[in-house]
């Protein structure tokens, strides 16, 4: 993070158009495009200043601090517009609807979201081709970037699981059930047919989804539970031959560099007398208090949660057919309804990836409805077969 002095117009590189009236390091005078352009950037700074106090009031310790760093940073640049702008900065201007609405956010809900979206508006400062900002407020946004990616990166890490979990299973509900309606309906069945055969699929691909997530949590507990030290050393420790100590065998398998394997050794037979390095000396292996796989989590809420995500998306597509509609409307409200939730989807992933929104919201969209329209072509295609 840069630690550069408050604005000095007196600063070699500061000097740019730092006095009242100049607009580029030649001294030409400021437009009234330049002005205007001016009062946006000092809006946006104090915005995002207040993004970042808004911010730091949900945390504590080292990410507080942080949060409150950058918005002193961005106290600095907002000094800045102020001093070219001078008489002319006036009353206050509406931030960007971006800013306001990453206000907003930070305001009522202070999650991974906001950092995502603020890591995202660093990386698109215009200051970079604007000779109206100093060299120091460039490099400043740019470091920015990074150091709210690295933020936002703690809190993408703290609901990977749950986040990959519920994307996966309501995406797989919205696609699944939307292509066999369109299949089914396709194949020239009635309505009340197409709308069993929904629900149907509902419950199946539900509870399919639970009974694999409960599985696979399941098998990973199991699995990391089997590579977890047991504390058989203890109490084999004193019955061992000491000419052929096979305890040695069990900590270099563990990874222990021979030196400080031998050392363990030592004081696990009690046979430890001499001037050795203490950093050799490791903490008594006593059971631990509390779960080291917990990140995992239990199968059962995995299955649950997976179950719910799936039935979510799945429910989607057989809404219209619930509600009464028949034929091709209700075809096309469902295939509606299932293209705004995977904008939805998509738009969320892209958010908390820090990346565009509407690439992920459109590449989302594309899929499903791609999936979509093959199964329907294969339902016409059999429906023509059988008929």
């Amino acid at each position: 993070m840069s630690q550069h002095a408050p604005f000095d117009p007196t600063h070699p590189q500061q000097s740019a158009g730092a006095s009242p009236g100049a607009g580029s390091p030649a001294g030409t005078p400021a437009t009234a495009a330049d002005i205007k352009r001016w009062r946006q950037y000092l809006a946006d700074e104090r915005a995002e200043a207040s993004v970042y106090r808004d911010l730091a009031q949900n945390r504590s310790g080292e990410e507080r601090d942080i949060l409150l760093a950058l918005a002193e940073a961005e106290g600095r640049h907002e000094a800045h517009w102020l001093q070219l702008l001078g008489e002319r900065a006036g009353r206050p201007r509406p931030a960007s609807l971006r800013s306001q609405f990453l206000g907003f956010l930070a305001r009522h809900f202070g999650s991974v979201f906001v950092l995502a979206l603020a890591q995202r508006a660093e990386s698109r400062s215009p200051y970079a081709s604007d000779p109206s900002a100093t060299p120091a407020m460039v490099a400043d946004e740019q470091i920015h970037e990074e150091v709210v990616r690295g933020l936002a990166t703690r809190g993408r890490n703290r609901l990977a699981g749950s986040f990959r979990a519920a994307v996966f299973g309501a995406n797989d509900g919205l696609v699944s059930n939307l292509s066999l309606v369109m299949g089914m309906a396709a194949s020239g069945v009635g309505s009340s047919v197409v709308l069993l055969s929904g629900v149907a699929g509902l419950l199946a691909g539900a509870l399919s989804m639970g009974a694999g997530e409960f599985i696979s949590v399941r098998s990973q507990r199991e699995l990391l539970a089997a590579t977890r030290p047991t504390q058989i050393t203890l109490a084999a420790a004193p019955l061992l031959d000491i000419e052929h100590n096979e305890l040695l065998l069990v900590y270099l398998a563990r990874g222990m560099s021979r030196e400080a394997a031998e050392h363990r050794v030592a004081e696990r037979m009690g046979l430890l007398d001499c001037d050795c390095d203490p950093s050799l000396s490791l903490r008594p292996e006593l059971p631990e208090t509390e779960d080291q796989h917990e990140a995992v989590g239990t199968a059962w809420s995995a299955a649950a949660s997976s179950f719910c995500f799936f039935a979510s998306g799945a429910i989607v597509p057989i809404i219209p057919f619930l509600l009464g509609m028949t034929g091709i409307a209700a075809l096309v409200v469902a295939a509606a309804l299932v293209g705004i939730a995977l904008l939805l989807t998509g738009g969320v992933v892209g958010l908390l990836s820090g990346t565009s929104p509407a690439t992920r919201a459109f590449r989302q969209l594309a899929i499903g409805m791609g999936a979509a329209a093959v199964t329907y072509l294969l339902g016409l295609a059999f429906g023509a077969v059988v008929g």
